[in-house]
C-alpha cells in the first residue's frame, strides 16, 4: 500500500470529500486523524476504520483549536502527520449586494484562514520533527477560478487557497514538504445538496461528462498527491471537474 506507515490529518472529515479521503487514505495504508467541527461526525467516519485512528472535534478557524488538535495528535502518535488534507469548508451563499458582512467573514475564516492555520501549525511541527517527504493537499474549487453568481465569499476564499498553496509550495520546498491544490467541480456532497435544482441543471449542461462527481473521485487524487507517486508534483492546481 502506497501510504503504509504514514500518518494523515484530514479536516472536514465528517462528510463529503473529507470523509471519502479518510476512507481512501486508510485503504491505502495511512493512519487517520479525522478532524471536524462536529465531533460525532468525525467519530462516525473513523469508527469502521479501526482503533488505530483518531477523531477530534475542531473548529479550524480557531488557532487554539488547531494547536490543541496538534498536541492531541503528538500525544497519541509521538510524531506529527506527514500528510495534511485541508478539506474543511462551508458555504453561505448570497448575491454580493445582499450578502451580510458576517456571512462573508464566516466563509473566509473557515475556508481560507482555517487552511492557513492548519498548514502553519502542522508544517511547523513537521519541520521541528524533521519529517521529510511531507505532503499537504488543499481543497480549493474550480469556482475560485471561474467565479459563480451568489458565491463571492466562497469563490474568493477558494481562489485564496489556491494562491496560498503556490506560496507555501515555494516556502516549504526546502524542508521537502510538497503543497498542492485540487480544484473540484460539482461534487455530490451535503454541501452541494443545498444547491437549487435549476443551478444543478445548468452545471450538468456545461460539464462534458454530463454528471456530478463523487467524493471518492476527489479522494483518489488526494491519495495520489499524498503518496510518493507524485514526488515531483509541487505547487500544482489539479482540476477534477469532469471537463
Amino acid at each position: 500500500m502506497s501510504l503504509s506507515g504514514k500518518l494523515a490529518v484530514i479536516t472536514g472529515a465528517g462528510s463529503g470529500i473529507g470523509r471519502a479521503a479518510c476512507n481512501i487514505l486508510a485503504r491505502d495504508g495511512a493512519t487517520i486523524v479525522a478532524i471536524d467541527r462536529i465531533g460525532a461526525s468525525a467519530a462516525a467516519t473513523i469508527k469502521p476504520l479501526g482503533d488505530s485512528h483518531l477523531s477530534l472535534e475542531v473548529d479550524v478557524s480557531s488557532s487554539d483549536n488547531i494547536r490543541a488538535a496538534l498536541n492531541d495528535t503528538l500525544k497519541k502518535y509521538k510524531k506529527p502527520p506527514s500528510i495534511v488534507v485541508n478539506s474543511a469548508g462551508i458555504t453561505k451563499d448570497n448575491f454580493l449586494l445582499k450578502m451580510s458582512e458576517q456571512d462573508f467573514d464566516d466563509v473566509i475564516n473557515v475556508n481560507l484562514k482555517g487552511t492557513f492555520l492548519v498548514m502553519q501549525n502542522f508544517a511547523q511541527a513537521m519541520v521541528a520533527h524533521n519529517i521529510g517527504g511531507g505532503s499537504i493537499v488543499n481543497i480549493a474549487s474550480i469556482v475560485g477560478k471561474t467565479g459563480n453568481m451568489g458565491q463571492v465569499n466562497y469563490a474568493s476564499s477558494k481562489s485564496g487557497v489556491e494562491s496560498m498553496t503556490r506560496v507555501a509550495s515555494k516556502e516549504f520546498g526546502k524542508f521537502n514538504i510538497r503543497v498542492n491544490a485540487i480544484l473540484p467541480g460539482f461534487i455530490k456532497s451535503p454541501m452541494t445538496d443545498k444547491v437549487p435544482d435549476k443551478v444543478k441543471e445548468i452545471y450538468l449542461q456545461s460539464c462534458a461528462l454530463k454528471r456530478f462527481g463523487q467524493p471518492e473521485e476527489i479522494a483518489e487524487v488526494i491519495s495520489f498527491l499524498a503518496s510518493d507517486k507524485s514526488s515531483f508534483v509541487n505547487g500544482a492546481s489539479i482540476e477534477v471537474t469532469g471537463g
